[in-house]
């Protein structure tokens, strides 16, 4: 049988690193990226924070008590999102299979690579190469036979450097490294094995594979294999994901109708741009409502393809006005675009004009020259002290709503 070549890569502290391109003051300092309020999480933190011992998911407001001199940003999922598309791109031209597991990781199959080229792990060290020259983006790599070797490989490359584990020497890599580093050991799963004296991975791999399913029943089984670098996972082709979403959690519950009609709006603008700046169009918008209990609600709508602000922020008004209907504290709302295809500007016969046409693409020039802050629907603006949030930045010019 013929031993898969896999190559893992990993944008390095991604959300940092692309902060830290457009403000190289944030550089060698420890930042924070999430939730700004005490009841946000740290969606990613630099090498510095983790010194302090903090780690994503971690509650800012602890994040903040362990490090009070960290830099603290909210971030911008649409520019991460750019980030990633100039990576995604040079993967894509090179790269014969790949498959893009998150925003900032990769696993690429080079199986018989070495026929066409000096070496595989030549040829990833010359993608890595090319990727870093290109956008200037930290980026680790692990190569091996299975996906699992191969991302724990990147694991204990990073900070941005690479390695190679050679066919065979996958379980002598694996053996010393804590039972943490095997993906899906999970703390519940980790503190089980830590109950029964296992620490190591080389542990597990001297377990009769019958023990570990006894305790952890099939993911046993399945740990068990990893551990000894068996994993025939195969690298799912790469496809563009289907829907777009933004969801708000606010500092305090509330039942102010008016800002939440705002923000809905301001949500479903910055996601507009988002579908005409990806050449997408979107045929079903959906509304969500955690209220106060937790309890969730959502509510959605089949519609013809479009992109264009006026048609989908009606579409989400009506489906928010039809939704709210028990009248108590609100945690969360949140609006979501999906059924997504590739197209531009709809126009509908007897609705939309050619001169509404070139407002959205003028509009859209400026959000792309200043950012999506820069201009903005009047009735959006309530969504500026929702919650105790700040969405948008500056003085900003206002158009107002069609």
């Amino acid at each position: 049988m013929v031993r898969k070549t896999i190559l893992h890569m990993d944008l390095d502290t991604f959300f940092v690193s692309c902060e830290r391109l457009l403000d190289s003051r944030l550089n060698n300092r420890p930042v924070l990226i999430g939730g700004t309020s005490d009841r946000g999480v740290v969606a990613a933190c630099s090498y510095e924070a983790r010194v302090y011992g903090i780690h994503s998911a971690m509650p800012m407001k602890m994040a903040r008590l362990l490090c009070p001199g960290a830099v603290v940003i909210r971030g911008d999922s649409g520019t991460y999102s750019k980030f990633s598309d100039m990576v995604t791109e040079i993967v894509k031209e090179r790269a014969p299979v790949f498959e893009k597991s998150s925003i900032d990781e990769f696993y690429v199959d080079i199986t018989g690579m070495d026929r066409f080229v000096q070496t595989s792990y030549l040829w990833s060290r010359e993608l890595r190469e090319k990727i870093l020259k290109e956008t200037h983006l930290p980026i680790s790599f692990g190569l091996s036979t299975s996906k699992t070797v191969s991302k724990v490989g990147t694991g204990e490359a990073k900070p941005n450097n690479h390695i190679e584990i050679p066919e065979g020497n996958e379980m002598p890599f694996l053996a010393p490294l804590s039972i943490k580093k095997i993906p899906m050991v999970g703390d519940k799963t980790y503190h089980k094995l830590r109950s029964m004296g296992v620490e190591k991975i080389r542990t597990v791999q001297e377990m009769p594979v019958e023990l570990m399913e006894r305790v952890l029943g099939k993911n046993g089984t399945v740990i068990w294999k990893k551990a000894q670098g068996i994993d025939n996972t195969p690298v799912v082709a790469w496809s563009e994901r289907k829907s777009i979403s933004s969801e708000r959690t606010f500092e305090k519950d509330t039942t102010d109708v008016i800002k939440l009609r705002s923000l809905l709006v301001a949500m479903a603008e910055n996601l507009c741009y988002q579908l005409r700046n990806g050449n997408k169009l979107t045929a079903c918008v959906t509304v969500k409502i955690r209220y106060s209990d937790f309890q969730t609600y959502t509510k959605q709508k089949r519609i013809p393809y479009t992109s264009l602000d006026h048609t989908l922020i009606a579409v989400v008004l009506d489906l928010f006005e039809k939704m709210y209907e028990r009248r108590v504290l609100i945690r969360l709302i949140g609006v979501c675009f999906s059924y997504l295809v590739g197209g531009t500007y709809q126009i509908r016969l007897f609705e939309d004009s050619e001169k509404l046409i070139k407002l959205y693409q003028a509009m859209d020039l400026v959000r792309n020259r200043y950012g999506q802050s820069a201009v903005k629907r009047a009735i959006g603006m309530g969504a500026t002290t929702i919650g105790g949030m700040n969405p948008f930045n500056g003085q900003t010019p206002i158009i107002p709503a069609h």
